[in-house]
């Protein structure tokens, strides 16, 4: 738990992400559980952008869990091809949906447990669905963003993204933890880059120790 001091900067942190970032979310495009599940995977080294060129045919094509279950694995992977190792990711897709189908009658469940059963999806990306569809507060989302600004930002000296996540659940109030989520990536993507962080501009700056900036 941090000191009443850091937990003060902290909170000074949060207030500054909501003015910069208010009603932050998830930056990939989806109507639905399964859509945002999906999404997830395919996003796995490669960008949120890439990946909503991608789903906007995609998604007019597969509708609904049992179509992305009963997809040609071929045709999938020539679909998806653009978003990186397609061959894997097309093959898990598939395989969660057939999950999804045959023990969740078609519905994406909604905890831990049920969720990192899937084919392709860790904890990272059920993080990611539980918090985004169904504003559950599970952990972090530790992506390369948020594993570089929890550094700079003192939160963890940890570089393991487990570690990480569980330094961030110590440290920042549960009700903020997918808000934050969010709203860090972005900052990450907008102001803190890993090469050239823009702390001439940032607002963080006076809070931030910019760790390993430099």
């Amino acid at each position: 738990m941090p000191t009443p001091t850091e937990a003060s900067r902290i909170e000074e942190i949060l207030n500054e992400l909501h003015n910069l970032y208010p009603g932050a979310d998830c930056a990939l495009n989806h109507r639905n559980a399964h859509e945002l599940l999906f999404a997830t995977i395919m996003s796995a080294q490669t960008t949120d952008v890439n990946v909503n060129k991608v789903t906007d045919t995609l998604f007019q094509k597969y509708r609904t869990v049992k179509e992305f279950a009963d997809a040609d694995l071929g045709t999938f992977q020539d679909e998806i091809r653009s978003t990186g190792f397609f061959r894997n990711k097309a093959k898990n897709v598939i395989a969660a949906a057939n999950m999804i189908e045959d023990e969740y009658g078609g519905t994406v469940p909604d905890t831990m447990e049920d969720l990192v059963r899937l084919p392709g999806v860790a904890r990272k990306t059920a993080n990611v669905v539980l918090g985004t569809w169904f504003g559950k507060a599970s952990g972090f989302v530790v992506d390369t963003h948020v594993k570089r600004l929890a550094y700079r930002l003192g939160f963890t000296e940890e570089t393991d993204p487990v570690k990480v996540e569980k330094d961030l659940m110590d440290r920042l109030p549960e009700d903020e933890w997918i808000f934050s989520g969010h709203a860090i990536i972005l900052h990450g993507r907008a102001v803190c880059d890993a090469k050239k962080p823009q702390c001439d501009v940032c607002t963080l700056r006076p809070l931030c120790p910019q760790n390993g900036v430099g």
